[in-house]
C-alpha cells in the first residue's frame, strides 16, 4: 500500500519510482523504530554500495511529504523518521543520559490536548509531544 501512495505522491510531482528510492522506502518500511537519514543510510548502502547520503536524506524527505513518514526530534540534533500512520498516533518519552526512546499512547492526555486547543482558540491539525526525564535503568 505504501509503494502505491508513493508512486502516487511522486507521480503528482512528476517523479517517478527510481530503483534507489524503491530500495530506500522498503528500507525504512522493514526497519521498526526511528531512524536517522544516516542509519537508514548505512542499512541500504549495504545492497546498493554506489548509492549516495544525500538521496537517501531527499529520499525520506519525499516520504515525509507523502505522508509516509514523520520527522520527529528528541532534542539531540538528530531528525529521526518514523512510520506515518496517522491512526497510530503516540507521544514519546526520552532518557536524557542514554537517548532511550519509548512510545506511549494515553487517550486522558490527548482529550486533555484538544480541550486545551479549544479553549485557546485553535483547531488542533495535529501535535507531538516528547517528554525528556531520566529512564529507569539510568537512575
Amino acid at each position: 500500500m505504501d509503494e502505491r501512495l508513493f508512486i502516487k505522491y511522486l507521480s503528482g510531482k512528476n517523479l517517478k519510482l527510481t530503483s534507489q528510492r524503491k530500495l530506500i522506502l522498503h528500507a525504512f518500511l522493514e526497519h521498526g523504530g526511528h531512524v536517522s537519514s544516516e542509519e537508514l543510510y548505512d542499512i541500504v548502502k549495504t545492497d546498493t554500495p554506489g548509492i549516495g547520503q544525500a538521496t537517501v536524506y531527499r529520499t525520506l524527505k519525499l516520504l515525509v511529504e507523502a505522508g509516509i513518514a514523520n520527522e520527529v526530534s528528541f532534542g539531540d540534533g538528530v531528525s529521526r523518521y518514523e512510520h506515518g500512520d496517522e491512526e497510530e498516533h503516540h507521544d514519546h518519552l526520552v532518557c536524557t543520559i542514554c537517548s532511550r526512546q519509548v512510545e506511549f499512547h494515553d487517550p486522558a492526555i490527548e482529550e486533555l490536548q484538544v480541550k486545551q486547543a479549544r479553549k485557546q482558540g485553535f483547531s488542533l491539525q495535529s501535535h507531538r509531544m516528547v517528554l525528556y526525564g531520566i529512564c529507569k535503568d539510568c537512575r
